[in-house]
């Protein structure tokens, strides 16, 4: 549906709010396509005031029992629930020691107000190509957990993640939570981008670079392409500061393969440039990351 001018009024919708997933869910199969769901609403409200979605029913989650916001630590594993919001993710303790690339990248989420509402269900929901939160949970291992009438699935957040706006979630499906398996031992990660001001600009560049003691490196980047990519290197030459500089060059350079910028009127930097920073900004990131492996132990 084409946008209209965001002057014109809201087009008219009925607003439900129940209080338990099955409800929630109930109303999902029973509107259909024509539902869209409010937890932060961030993107969403100027969705609905730019007429780019035009739903007949909008479902606001924020008093549904089960998706209360909640971060455990369960056993081997991190859980975040859907409604978290960014501000929690930048200041819980366990996230800050066991994924800080995570808290970096939700850190720089639009403007504190933004991060005030927006939930990292909602980030990777939208499935945008510059999304920042994508690449550190890629990194992460990130499951994203949905449920339905009838099951609950796991999925991991890269077959999640399909397409601009297109997520593996079924009809009737919504995101319940989001696991982090927390690392066995030491692991270092760093999250970086590239805008073109500090604040509330969307990224040209968004990456995140993951090491571990057995020099594997996971490397995830964004706004290069239809969705963010993830790469690994198992050959130890990144993280290897004794290799030499011309074999982890093209390693990198390799891990860049799938890199297609859209032409520069699309976004908010040209190709050949986004390209050509998308290695510094991965050379700072992988260095970063090895000196968090070495000297921070878990991080």
């Amino acid at each position: 549906m084409r946008s209209r001018r965001c002057s014109e009024p809201v087009t008219p919708f009925a607003y439900a709010r129940p209080r338990t997933l099955a409800q929630a869910v109930a109303l999902m199969e029973e509107h259909g396509p024509d539902v869209r769901l409010l937890s932060g609403g961030t993107d969403l409200i100027i969705a609905l005031r730019n007429h780019a979605v035009e739903p007949r029913v909008v479902i606001d989650l924020k008093r549904v029992e089960e998706l209360q916001p909640t971060i455990d630590e369960d056993g081997d594993k991190l859980s975040i629930t859907a409604s978290v919001v960014m501000t929690d993710i930048v200041e819980d303790a366990r996230i800050q020691t066991y994924f800080p690339a995570l808290a970096e990248a939700a850190v720089v989420v639009g403007s504190v107000q933004i991060r005030n509402r927006a939930t990292l269900a909602g980030n990777i929901c939208n499935c945008s190509p510059a999304a920042d939160t994508a690449p550190p949970l890629l990194v992460y291992h990130a499951t994203v957990v949905v449920a339905g009438r009838n099951e609950r699935r796991r999925i991991p957040i890269d077959d999640f993640i399909r397409g601009p706006g297109e997520t593996a979630l079924e009809p009737g499906e919504l995101v319940t939570a989001i696991e982090l398996p927390i690392p066995k031992g030491s692991y270092g990660a760093a999250f970086t981008r590239l805008a073109r001001r500090r604040g509330t600009d969307l990224a040209s560049i968004t990456l995140c670079c993951g090491v571990d003691p057995q020099g594997v490196t996971r490397l995830s980047y964004g706004s290069v392409g239809p969705r963010p990519f993830l790469v690994v290197d198992e050959s130890g030459v990144l993280a290897d500061r004794t290799a030499p500089e011309y074999r982890r060059a093209a390693v990198l350079d390799r891990m860049f393969v799938d890199a297609s910028p859209a032409p520069a009127f699309f976004y908010r930097a040209g190709p050949e440039y986004r390209l050509a920073m998308l290695r510094v900004l991965g050379r700072r990131a992988l260095e970063v990351a090895i000196d968090r492996l070495d000297g921070m132990g878990i991080r």
